[in-house]
């Protein structure tokens, strides 16, 4: 599989994007959420579903074309709608997920009898629910996620209010001490997670064939795992309906054994990686078409 290196000049456009819905009516379904339960609470969330659906053309317009690229055919409306409620149903489930109450989903885990003892970086995307497969882990192993600023802190400060230490388990990326936090991490075991599939717009990205097209996959992840000589899994949590969920962890890479190899055989081995995820995320995206949250422009 060949690819050409495409370095972003400027700003991508999802990151200039606003966040959209207000700062009370979040801090409201957060607060309604956990006092009617998860059941009334999705009664309300199709509506708000229902709302953002009519209004957000430039969303509809992406998701228009991801799932014909998934699906290999036109969506129809009511395909359209679902993959907006999936994405409302996982935001929604972050706050019972971060309020320990596991016991109102069916969570099956695939491919965690991989990892062993030792901790690694897991490459996840914008397929699926994040706070998911955290909640696979359920105190046994520590997932941190390393993440830069992003557009969500609407969501983010609400959700603080369910579970107050939730900034504890992320790692900001960009920072003179990024590194050594997730050293540290990595070195007692815990695992780190990072969104792979997105460039920030002024990074080192390669192009590769996905679904049909041509799109830009930034390589700063894997080769921040490169760096720390990590193991690497692809990581994905599809919500399938109701209160199901179905974590997948695959390997990706091992760059644990590379010290003293020359950049050219690193940088090769990199690209090598970046390709293998995306030939994984294309695979899990035709799986679950409605669980590939992309509402902005991906494809070249």
């Amino acid at each position: 599989m060949s690819a050409a290196s495409s370095p972003p000049t400027r700003p991508a456009e999802w990151t200039r994007r606003a966040e959209r819905g207000s700062p009370f009516l979040i801090r409201f379904i957060v607060w309604f959420s956990c006092r009617a339960g998860r059941a009334p609470a999705r009664v309300l969330l199709r509506v708000i579903t229902a709302y953002f659906f009519a209004t957000a053309w430039a969303a509809r317009r992406a998701t228009r074309e991801s799932l014909a690229r998934c699906l290999g055919r036109a969506p129809t409306i009511a395909e359209q709608f679902r993959l907006f409620f999936r994405f409302a149903t996982s935001v929604h489930d972050r706050i019972f997920f971060l309020a320990g109450r596991f016991d109102l989903f069916e969570v099956s885990v695939h491919g965690a009898e991989l990892f062993g003892d030792r901790g690694a970086i897991l490459m996840g995307s914008h397929l699926g629910s994040f706070e998911a497969i955290r909640a696979c882990a359920r105190g046994e192993r520590r997932i941190a996620m390393a993440m830069y600023e992003d557009n969500a802190r609407k969501v983010q400060s609400a959700l603080a209010a369910v579970a107050p230490g939730m900034e504890r388990d992320i790692v900001a990326l960009g920072r003179l001490d990024s590194m050594l936090r997730l050293t540290e991490r990595l070195e007692s075991g815990s695992f780190v997670g990072v969104l792979a599939d997105r460039t920030l717009g002024d990074e080192p990205a390669i192009e590769l064939p996905f679904l049909g097209g041509i799109a830009a996959f930034p390589t700063g992840p894997m080769r921040m795992a490169a760096a720390l000589r990590q193991r690497v899994f692809f990581m994905t949590g599809l919500h399938l309906g109701g209160n199901r969920y179905d974590i997948h962890f695959e390997p990706l890479a091992d760059f644990s054994g590379t010290d003293g190899i020359g950049r050219a055989e690193r940088d090769a081995r990199v690209k090598a990686a970046v390709a293998r995820y995306a030939e994984r995320l294309e695979h899990y995206c035709r799986l679950a078409p409605d669980n590939f949250f992309n509402f902005h422009r991906f494809w070249k």
